[in-house]
């Protein structure tokens, strides 16, 4: 298996330019040549992964038989069966949403429906394609376990599968709730697991000073109020960081402890072109088409395509 020097991830399957999380996007991506297809995961009621951002359906994004969009703010996956998923249509942002004036050159794909993880694994079995990874997310909410199943049951059913497809040597396990991840660790230790933190904004996931609903009781202020140390303590082997969020000093650290550092989500050319020189081991980005041509322009080697079709 081949790891990218690298790392050029579509986030959600390269979002600005498909509907996101689908396997159009994923399609795209593929056709186009990337290191890593980035997505969420979620779990209906009868126990299937399927592929969403959101803990359920998203009412910007999801319309029913009736061409109507979902009233806000949408059935969590665990309460509904596949079937009653499949029914929905996810081809095109809700007109006129804060949604999609941010992807305004998004290509609609109406009848485009919420895809299995399943079916993600058939369309790269199709493409050809034997070194793209998957960066698999859980989408799991510590203050919300009611929009989920709980991390152990959440991620058992996600081993099971990846057992049973012969996928597990293909994927990196990423969350911000740090219990799945400890959970995938233990039970599967030669799965890579990516630590995602956010530190500033509205609401941060963790502190430098103490513990957060989302760090599996790691407390920063145990390792110098290093987030880098506290991630290397946990056993994970990727940071992944909001992008405004990390240093040259901080990269340098992560490394020193032999910590990759991959970067969510950057989407500005001038962006990229500073966190590659900064140092960063990979970038996760809605326009992987811009992030090919900011690595190409760094020396990066591409990644080559492999053109395939939903």
């Amino acid at each position: 298996m081949k790891v990218s020097a690298f790392d050029i991830e579509a986030h959600r399957g390269g979002r600005a330019l498909f509907p996101e999380n689908t396997l159009v996007s994923f399609a795209g991506a593929l056709s186009m040549g990337v290191n890593t297809l980035e997505l969420d995961l979620g779990v209906t009621r009868d126990g299937v992964i399927v592929i969403s951002h959101e803990r359920g359906l998203n009412p910007d994004l999801a319309r029913g038989a009736d061409g109507n969009y979902v009233a806000a703010p949408g059935i969590p996956f665990v309460k509904l069966r596949l079937d009653e998923v499949k029914q929905f249509d996810v081809g095109q942002i809700r007109p006129g949403s804060t949604y999609a004036a941010q992807f305004p050159d998004q290509h609609a794909v109406p009848g485009t429906k919420i895809p299995t993880l399943k079916e993600l694994f058939d369309l790269v079995r199709r493409s050809g394609n034997n070194d793209v990874r998957l960066n698999i997310e859980t989408k799991i909410d510590p203050n919300h376990p009611d929009e989920s199943l709980p991390p152990e049951r959440f991620v058992a059913v996600l081993l099971d599968l990846l057992r049973d497809e012969k996928f597990e040597d293909r994927v990196m396990v990423q969350s911000f709730d740090w219990r799945t991840l400890q959970l995938v660790q233990q039970r599967a230790p030669n799965i890579p697991t990516v630590y995602l933190t956010l530190q500033v904004g509205r609401e941060p996931t963790v502190f430098p000073d103490r513990a957060s609903d989302w760090t599996a009781g790691f407390n920063p202020a145990d390792h110098g109020k290093s987030v880098p140390r506290t991630i290397k303590t946990a056993g994970g082997a990727i940071w992944s960081p909001y992008w405004r969020d990390v240093t040259p000093a901080l990269i340098a650290e992560s490394h020193a402890l032999g910590l990759k550092v991959v970067v969510w989500t950057v989407n500005q050319p001038p962006d990229m072109a500073r966190l590659i020189d900064m140092g960063v081991d990979g970038i996760i980005s809605d326009r992987p088409d811009l992030l090919r041509q900011a690595a190409s322009e760094k020396g990066i080697a591409l990644p080559p395509a492999f053109p395939v079709t939903p």
